[in-house]
């Protein structure tokens, strides 16, 4: 008569275990590539939303230029296929662009605007608008190409010497001049808004002063005067100064953000014309 051999009770638990293991791993499993199947759902959806509202965006300017390119002049595009490719990217660099300042720069400006206010130093706050203004324009690509330009006009017009080193010089000063005067647009404006004075009465008061200049400025400086207040609006600057002064409206007791927060853009475009025409006086009267 055989003996049959006891069943180890750890065997039928250890299989137990490594049954309940490998379905609860794989319950486990099932349920994270549920949850990264709907996380990137979701992302193509923002992605294909965000993309949409770019080209959106772009389809005005598209328009015109195919119309004026196909209708008006009659002609082809030359090399399409390299067109198409140039919009597609223009459609998501803006895309990602506006995303950005939607993540990073609008809550950046305004949070730092929210520190200035509580930490309570009038000169902290005026020194970071200051180099705000200047740090954001010094570097304009645009600006850079307008000084340059102004340049090379100013010494074929016989306004400087036209060697090398005066125009770079020239172009140099043009630049520190803007960029100084960007800062100090700031300056006054983030005052204005501590002051709450009326933003009308300054505006008027400077375009004024702009054309008194204009009468006595030499003339080969007034049209890059007149240029230079619109290429300080930059792509970086407008973000970063109109998020500083809604933030600093929005925590200043008694301001009105929709009042009181804008403006700051407009004083960046006026004070340029101001600077450069005494600038050109300045270097003309050498």
């Amino acid at each position: 008569m055989t003996s049959r051999q006891p069943q180890s009770r750890f065997s039928h638990g250890g299989m137990d275990f490594i049954g309940a293991m490998f379905h609860n791993g794989a319950r486990s499993s099932s349920r994270r590539t549920g949850g990264e199947n709907h996380r990137m759902k979701s992302f193509a959806r923002r992605f294909l939303r965000l993309l949409t509202a770019a080209v959106r965006d772009l389809m005005p300017i598209t328009l015109v230029i195919a119309f004026f390119q196909l209708a008006v002049l009659q002609q082809p595009f030359p090399d399409l296929e390299r067109v198409l490719v140039g919009v597609v990217f223009v459609a998501v660099g803006l895309m990602l662009f506006v995303r950005g300042l939607e993540m990073a720069l609008f809550p950046l400006g305004e949070a730092m605007a929210d520190a200035f206010a509580r930490k309570g130093s009038l000169t902290a706050l005026l020194a970071f608008a200051f180099a705000l203004g200047f740090g954001t324009t010094v570097a304009e690509p645009a600006l850079i190409a307008v000084a340059a330009e102004g340049a090379d006009a100013a010494a074929e017009a016989g306004f400087i010497f036209p060697t090398e080193k005066a125009m770079q010089n020239y172009a140099f000063q043009l630049r520190i001049t803007v960029a100084v005067s960007v800062g100090v647009a700031l300056v006054i404006g983030v005052f204005r808004i501590l002051k709450g004075w009326p933003i009308q009465y300054l505006i008027i008061g400077g375009y004024v002063l702009v054309v008194a200049l204009t009468a006595v400025a030499p003339p080969e400086i007034v049209g890059i005067a007149y240029d230079s207040g619109g290429v300080t609006t930059s792509t970086i600057t407008v973000p970063l100064v109109t998020a500083l002064g809604v933030g600093l409206a929005t925590v200043i007791r008694g301001r009105n953000p929709a009042i009181d927060g804008f403006g700051l853009i407009a004083f960046a475009s006026l004070t340029p014309m101001i600077f450069v025409l005494i600038f050109g006086m300045l270097v003309g009267g050498t």
